[in-house]
């Protein structure tokens, strides 16, 4: 059974560091492009940063210059390096990768981990 699992939430100070992992378990022969999402209460789950199989990386407006994003291929996992955390970063954290487990392209979800940024 494939699975993504996250790790690494907390609560945080602002201008504070997390750094979130997402460990891909299971029968997998690849793994296409990973990205991490955020849904903070009241809102739509939104996309904070990608990554493809080559290290090709995108960021929302409102994460660039703080996260990066980072994979080690040989690990399966997926990172979100987060620096100077504002409140509004407060969120549960989804992992989400394109995985080719059984010869054919499919999508998983992680369970979510949460961030929360308070003084």
């Amino acid at each position: 059974q494939v699975q993504l699992v996250e790790s690494g939430g907390g609560l945080v100070q602002p201008g504070g560091s997390l750094r979130l992992s997402c460990q891909a378990s299971g029968t997998i022969f690849s793994i296409n492009t990973m990205r991490w999402f955020r849904q903070a209460p009241g809102k739509q789950r939104e996309l904070v940063a990608s990554i493809t199989s080559g290290g090709s990386t995108n960021y929302a407006d409102s994460v660039k210059g703080r996260f990066t994003i980072s994979r080690d291929n040989a690990k399966n996992t997926l990172y979100l390096q987060m620096n100077s955390l504002k409140l509004e970063d407060t969120a549960v954290y989804y992992c989400y990768g394109i995985l080719n487990t059984d010869s054919r392209l499919r999508t998983y979800w992680g369970q979510g981990t949460q961030v929360t940024v308070s003084s």
